[in-house]
């Protein structure tokens, strides 16, 4: 059997067997970090029910915090497209980057000088022991996609319908889960 091989960057489309899943049920991950000790990776489309300024009083803006995953929920992390701006920034793949100084982005945000479309923020991360990820998706439970671009994780948030949208690209057999309610049984 070929084995699949998986590159920061990418990302993981959750199959529709994980219902009843409640953080990886129609999650759409982006992977910050991969190597022989694990992988680190972010929801790019479960926004909280509470902003940044809520969290930041410094911040003056309205920008909307996603769940990132299940471990270190007390942590914020971000992820954007402007480390000309934001020092100390680690480069995931093609203009997306992870990290840097956040006494920087907080002046950013009040001189306008960044926006939401640059920076997305999560309370917390998901993250996989070396081999676990690998036999997740052994088991079916990622769809891998190496295609999304920047601008597409920076802004999966727009129309709330960004787990159902990788279904209709996928298409096949997932094109009718598109369209599926959040939990079939309630159909």
């Amino acid at each position: 059997m070929e084995r699949l091989v998986l590159n920061r960057g990418d990302v993981l489309v959750s199959e529709p067997s994980t219902i009843g899943d409640l953080t990886f049920n129609r999650s759409v991950i982006l992977l910050a970090h991969l190597d022989s000790e694990g992988a680190v990776g972010f929801i790019i489309n479960k926004p909280l029910d509470f902003n940044l300024e809520e969290l930041i009083p410094e911040i003056e803006e309205h920008f909307k915090i996603f769940n990132g995953g299940p471990v270190e929920q007390e942590n914020l992390y971000f992820i954007h497209d402007v480390p000309h701006l934001i020092t100390d920034s680690i480069e995931i793949k093609d203009g997306i980057y992870w990290g840097g100084s956040f006494d920087t982005i907080v002046n950013l945000i009040n001189t306008k000088q960044i926006t939401p479309e640059n920076i997305k923020f999560f309370l917390g991360y998901s993250g996989w022991d070396p081999a676990q990820l690998e036999s997740e998706i052994d088991l079916k439970t990622w769809i891998i996609d190496s295609e999304t671009t920047s601008n597409d994780i920076l802004n999966s948030f727009k129309d709330g319908q960004y787990w159902q949208e990788k279904m209709k690209d996928l298409g096949g057999e997932y094109l009718l889960w598109s369209n599926a309610p959040d939990n079939p049984n309630y159909n």
